[in-house]
């Protein structure tokens, strides 16, 4: 027997009009996200400096980041100096993407760069399991001048290649990011949701302190990574 209080338990004719209505919601909401991403399409972009970041073989330009596509996602991931761990939510989100390569069929490439020296955050990488290419631009204001400073926060940017000349054409951070994301999708199905206090769940559910659920980097290392440790 669970400890946790149940959903009501109601006939099948019941449930299923309560999930149609709810359906309701989620079509609109599906539509609404369509209209979102068609006005996206549209945003105008800003032309961007000639970048140099560090990449596995030494330095490269921006429009060279792109290895021959048109179109470029950026994960910006925080990093702190001295840190044998970096943040858990970024070691976590970007651990989910294993198999990108059907984004060659839309002509894109989807990629990690970081405040780290190349050296230090390639070694990083190695340590929690990561198959995503990163990128360093600890040695250029890059990070910066897309919302992404030293110390400072994650970002997802995107990019638009013509011949040389790279434009910005968007960006997000904070829940914005979560849209990328297959964990929360998955779990906003549970019964119990994610199970954080700032959520509007029933009464009775289980709820526990935001973030106090996800892995942390140490966890995730020891699940993915060459040479699992102790998780903490």
């Amino acid at each position: 027997m669970t400890a946790h209080a149940l959903p009501p338990v109601v006939d099948t004719a019941t449930w299923e009009q309560r999930l149609a209505d709810l359906r309701a919601r989620e079509k609109a909401a599906t539509r609404e996200l369509d209209a979102v991403a068609a006005e996206r399409r549209r945003l105008p972009m800003v032309r961007m400096p000639d970048y140099t970041l560090e990449g596995e073989d030494g330095p490269v330009r921006l429009t060279d980041v792109f290895e021959g596509k048109s179109q470029l996602i950026v994960y910006n991931h925080m990093w702190f100096a001295g840190q044998e761990w970096q943040c858990p939510g970024c070691t976590g989100f970007t651990s989910q993407y294993t198999r990108l390569e059907f984004l060659d069929n839309y002509d894109a490439r989807f990629v990690v760069v970081t405040q780290g020296p190349i050296e230090e955050a390639l070694a990083y990488r190695e340590r929690v399991g990561n198959r995503m290419p990163w990128y360093s631009t600890a040695n250029s204001p890059f990070g910066s001048d897309v919302g992404a400073p030293p110390d400072g926060g994650f970002a997802v940017n995107v990019f638009l290649r013509d011949g040389d000349t790279v434009y910005r054409t968007w960006h997000t951070d904070g829940r914005g990011t979560e849209q990328l994301s297959h964990t929360f999708a998955l779990i906003d199905l549970l019964p119990y949701g994610r199970q954080e206090e700032w959520q509007d769940s029933p009464e009775g559910w289980p709820q526990s302190p935001t973030y106090s659920r996800w892995a942390a980097s140490k966890d995730i290392a020891a699940l993915y990574g060459p040479n699992p440790v102790d998780g903490g």
